[in-house]
């Protein structure tokens, strides 16, 4: 396995966990809620007087900094090595996995994990294990 080491870049990396923690802290001290987004996104879809706006305002965030980023800079671009069909199974999966796991990466993984949550570490270590066996298995074993 070789390195870009050109692509390695710690400090942005950790001034973007910094602002992830700032965030999902502000959110829990003001409004008592965590900042699950399969959470907050499934509930949009069954919705409950009085609990849409800031759901909305959350999900409409998530997908407008994007897009008020590339006004001011270049967003970098993507690169997808699968196949639409793989990427399709995975989203399934990935699914079931946040409905059976009762949260999903940013719910345990962020917030679950940051409050010592049994549960949400049990959760973390068993998608993050899933994850590093999956890419295991494609990119390391023939006929996978």
């Amino acid at each position: 396995m070789d390195i870009d080491w050109t692509a390695f870049t710690p400090g942005s990396a950790l001034a973007g966990g910094v602002l992830i923690g700032i965030a999902v802290a502000l959110f829990a001290l003001l409004n008592g809620r965590v900042a699950g987004i399969s959470g907050i996104l499934g509930s949009l879809l069954s919705p409950v007087r009085g609990d849409v706006a800031w759901r909305v305002a959350f999900v409409a965030g998530l997908v407008g900094a994007p897009i008020v980023y590339g006004l001011f800079a270049a967003l970098p671009k993507a690169q997808i090595d699968a196949s639409f069909a793989s990427l399709v199974v995975a989203g399934f999966l990935v699914g079931i996995g946040t409905r059976y796991g009762a949260g999903c990466t940013s719910g345990h993984g962020v917030c679950g994990v940051s409050r010592l949550s049994p549960r949400s570490i049990v959760a973390t270590v068993v998608f993050m294990a899933a994850g590093f066996v999956t890419v295991y298995a494609i990119r390391h074993m023939p006929g996978v």
